[in-house]
């Protein structure tokens, strides 16, 4: 179907109060603030982080703390002190930086707990941290409605015959990798898997399926989430980010699930959907 911008109210009903929120990087961090403004949020209470989250961040919110990752007591006291006990974690943390923080106590005795460390197990247990101080980690998927498209929707050009085989190929085997916690997206190409999204993200999975493409092209790929994902913490996400980076490394397809994956930036996606001829469709 025709790109149409959505531009419905979200699902809930969200009352007014204070709302906190953990800003990574990216642009989400920005939209959220802004349609919860728009849904009715009074006060929006922001815990940044440097390096990581957008300095233009701090002008949508009526009180912001800077800290650094790894400071999970700074992070829970920075709402504490401002009544908050609600928040929403949103943007990304680059993935090195996970792994090269520098954390304080509360944070290294989380850390020593989990016996596997990955996304979910970390900010999982940030959110069991945040709550013992009677704070709640809530999903900000009713402040984003008009960021997750539906059944149906697509940019670029329509799919032929082989790339709608190779989707339905590149979701069988996304899913199972989503399911055992490896990452989120895959990249195909004639019934063949080019790459997997590990460690590196899904830039650097883009890249590297496009480039074992070969100078041809034609690649696609797929992302998900895991069918029992917590989007409290990890919501998946596509972005103007994402579609220069399929453009360079010439994946033609592009597909993810409808209602469960934010695409960000959507005038701007357009205009490279239909400038790179790349297919951007949500998975039947």
């Amino acid at each position: 179907m025709p790109f149409t911008l959505l531009v419905k109210a979200p699902s809930q009903n969200p009352d007014a109060g204070a709302l906190g929120v953990i800003a990574g990087n990216r642009t989400l961090p920005l939209l959220l603030a802004r349609e919860a403004r728009r849904a009715g949020i009074g006060r929006l209470v922001g815990v940044a982080f440097e390096g990581e989250t957008d300095p233009a961040f701090a002008e949508l919110v009526d009180d912001i703390e800077w800290i650094r990752v790894g400071q999970l007591s700074k992070l829970i006291q920075a709402f504490k002190t401002r009544g908050v006990t609600r928040c929403v974690m949103v943007g990304q943390i680059a993935p090195r930086n996970l792994f090269d923080l520098r954390p304080d106590l509360r944070a290294m005795a989380l850390l020593l707990r989990l016996k596997e460390k990955n996304a979910h197990t970390l900010f999982g247990g940030i959110a069991e941290e945040l709550a013992r101080e009677g704070i709640t980690l809530v999903e900000a998927t009713p402040w984003l409605q008009p960021a997750l498209p539906g059944k149906g929707f697509r940019l670029g050009p329509p799919l032929s015959s082989r790339q709608q085989a190779d989707v339905a190929f590149a979701h069988r085997i996304a899913l199972e990798i989503s399911r055992l916690d490896i990452g989120q997206i895959v990249v195909v190409k004639d019934g063949a898997v080019l790459a997997v999204e590990g460690f590196e993200g899904t830039d650097a999975c883009l890249a590297r399926g496009g480039e074992l493409a070969g100078k041809d092209g034609g690649a696609v790929a797929v992302k998900v989430a895991k069918p029992d994902h917590d989007m409290r913490f990890d919501i998946p996400c596509i972005g103007a980010r994402t579609l220069e980076t399929c453009a360079r490394a010439g994946v033609a397809v592009l597909a993810f699930e409808a209602g469960r994956s934010l695409l960000l930036e959507q005038e701007t996606c357009e205009r490279l959907a239909k400038a790179h001829r790349i297919s951007l469709a949500t998975l039947d």
